[in-house]
């Protein structure tokens, strides 16, 4: 079980109303101490999946009182160990009724997922320098027909975050965060662009080589390995599994048909190139398809219901128009064969 440990700042004469939340939320322990003034902090040791229903409702009681706050932390270990959830294996089976409400598959909390995948829309130097890094390694690893190279380019590559990022925006509604994802894909697609063209004109490319072909040959397949890519980099963020290795699952679907698509125009190669330029965007519009669908399979929405209602509508017109874009371009695909 995944604990949080949650501190609240508040003020002594609110300490009923807090306590009156508290009470409906699961909690294995929880201490206070008096700050200066008449202010008091709450530490709270608690479940994972409690976190973000209690954040929702302090949000809604206390977000008017100046110098309210919650921090909300990992715990990596609690001694002593919390007892493991009961198993009602001989309760009284409930009377026939409505089917019960299905919860959400098990994450962590909205506010500590925003957290996470903002951070990865910066556009730092080391940023831009892994960028740059990695398309080198990866046009080196093409022009060699070495798949392994090519695979270590993907490890040094930091493409899930903007993209995630994207999928995370449109499912809240979010248009900063979006802008902010925007910016960074574009700036991540003009340095690998910029890297590989020059290395098209420097290296000779055989768009003959088997890693080059299968970039730039097109199929049905694509589309699928494009859909699970996203959903496990949304799953990566939102459970605990491994960023770092499910992004470069992602930077596999991102980077080489990328960079085979500079390198080919660097060397004049047009034909080759647009194959590898149609791989690269059913993988973009495939990955943030499948990213939004897993966001909202595991309940992430907006906490306020104005917002859940804007976010509804703009979820609405992204989800239509990825599937217009990968319905055409999966028709682009069959045409290509043909």
């Amino acid at each position: 079980m995944e604990l949080r440990l949650v501190h609240i700042y508040y003020p002594e004469n609110k300490s009923n109303e807090l306590q009156n939340i508290l009470e409906q939320h699961q909690n294995l322990d929880q201490r206070y101490q008096k700050l200066n003034g008449d202010w008091l902090q709450m530490q709270i040791l608690m479940p994972e999946n409690e976190i973000e229903k209690l954040t929702d409702e302090l949000t809604q009681s206390f977000a008017d009182v100046k110098g309210f706050r919650v921090n909300i932390l990992n715990v990596a270990a609690t001694i002593p160990r919390p007892e493991p959830p009961e198993k009602e294996n001989n309760a009284v089976q409930p009377e026939p009724g409505p089917e019960p409400v299905k919860k959400p598959a098990p994450r962590i909390s909205r506010e500590e997922l925003y957290s996470g995948i903002s951070s990865a829309t910066e556009i730092s130097r080391n940023f831009i320098v892994l960028l740059g890094l990695s398309s080198i390694v990866a046009a080196l690893g093409l022009q060699q027909n070495n798949l392994v190279i090519i695979i270590g380019a993907m490890v040094i590559a930091p493409m899930l975050g903007p993209n995630i990022a994207l999928a995370l925006a449109t499912t809240l509604g979010d248009a900063d965060l979006a802008r902010r994802a925007l910016k960074a894909s574009g700036v991540a697609l003009a340095v690998v662009l910029v890297f590989s063209l020059l290395l098209g004109f420097v290296l000779d490319v055989n768009p003959n080589t088997p890693e080059v072909v299968s970039r730039t040959q097109v199929n049905i397949q694509d589309i699928v390995i494009a859909l699970a890519s996203g959903s496990a980099g949304a799953l990566a963020f939102t459970t605990s599994l491994s960023a770092a290795l499910v992004g470069v699952m992602v930077s596999v679907a991102i980077l080489p048909p990328l960079v085979t698509f500079g390198m080919l125009s660097g060397r004049l190669l047009w034909h080759p190139a647009l194959g590898a330029l149609l791989l690269f965007a059913i993988n973009i519009v495939a990955l943030n398809l499948a990213a939004v669908g897993t966001f909202i399979f595991q309940g992430i929405r907006p906490a306020k219901w104005w917002e859940a209602e804007k976010a509804k509508k703009a979820t609405r017109i992204a989800v239509v128009s990825w599937l217009l874009l990968l319905i055409i371009l999966a028709v682009l695909i069959v045409l290509s064969q043909k």
